[in-house]
């Protein structure tokens, strides 16, 4: 199949909620699958969306064993898609929702092909609290090109007020609680991303860089789950608060 026609079978299921047809099932490599993606994103852009960043996903080992995949994926972020805490989503308008908790990074410098530790980390200009609202459309590992295809179950991405990054930060040991429906799931810190967020912005900077693209002052940048992923079912309310960032909240009413 084309690149140019799976992605617009792609770009309709998104638009009309609906899975996946069957006619994109095992059709992809790992490879294609984000020649799909950036096709995909070509054609949101055509048609009057705004690109406003990338998510990186998979970093925890508790997201890796959750989904049965070793390794990282990335996503792209659009600007529709960004809302601010605390928010509502129509739990009806959504396909088998669920949630992760992460960083927000919001980039000051740009960032091409293989980086340091300490490059990524002085071109991170601000850090927000965030969770970030996939849907499920297909079991992930069952067919791990198609996933990365449809932009890697992203939904919407809700931040909290963004802070400066200061250089006395350490975003390894920056830590979440979970909560849903005002009862405590589970704490995780940020050392649970790949070793530390700031690895993640490592990560996509060279993996974009094998597509020919790079990072550009101002993306905003999903760091990946500090936790496993969460199911969320109609009425409930979530809410992450990270230690010196703050809180996000969001009813799925």
């Amino acid at each position: 199949m084309q690149t140019e026609q799976a992605a617009r079978l792609v770009h309709n299921a998104l638009m009309q909620n609906t899975t996946f047809p069957d006619s994109l099932s095992r059709q992809f490599t790992l490879e294609q699958a984000y020649d799909v993606q950036f096709e995909l994103l070509k054609q949101r852009e055509a048609a009057a969306e705004t690109h406003a960043g990338w998510k990186v996903g998979l970093t925890s080992k508790a997201m890796q064993q959750q989904q049965g995949v070793p390794e990282p994926c990335m996503g792209h972020l659009m600007v529709d898609g960004h809302f601010t805490s605390p928010c509502k989503f129509e739990f009806d308008t959504l396909m088998a929702p669920g949630f992760e908790n992460e960083l927000c990074l919001r980039l000051g410098q740009p960032l091409v092909g293989e980086v340091s530790f300490d490059k990524a980390l002085n071109a991170i200009e601000a850090v927000a609290p965030a969770i970030e609202v996939i849907e499920k459309r297909g079991v992930f590992a069952a067919d791990l090109p198609l996933a990365f295809a449809g932009n890697s179950q992203q939904r919407a991405f809700v931040t909290g007020d963004f802070h400066p990054m200061s250089t006395g930060t350490d975003l390894a040991e920056i830590e979440v609680e979970v909560s849903v429906n005002g009862v405590s799931q589970e704490r995780a810190i940020g050392a649970e991303v790949l070793g530390s967020p700031v690895n993640s912005v490592v990560w996509l900077a060279q993996m974009l860089a094998r597509y020919g693209r790079s990072l550009k002052p101002g993306d905003l940048i999903m760091s990946g789950s500090f936790t496993k992923q969460y199911p969320v079912e109609k009425g409930d309310r979530v809410c992450a608060v990270f230690s010196q960032f703050g809180r996000v909240e969001i009813e799925f009413g």
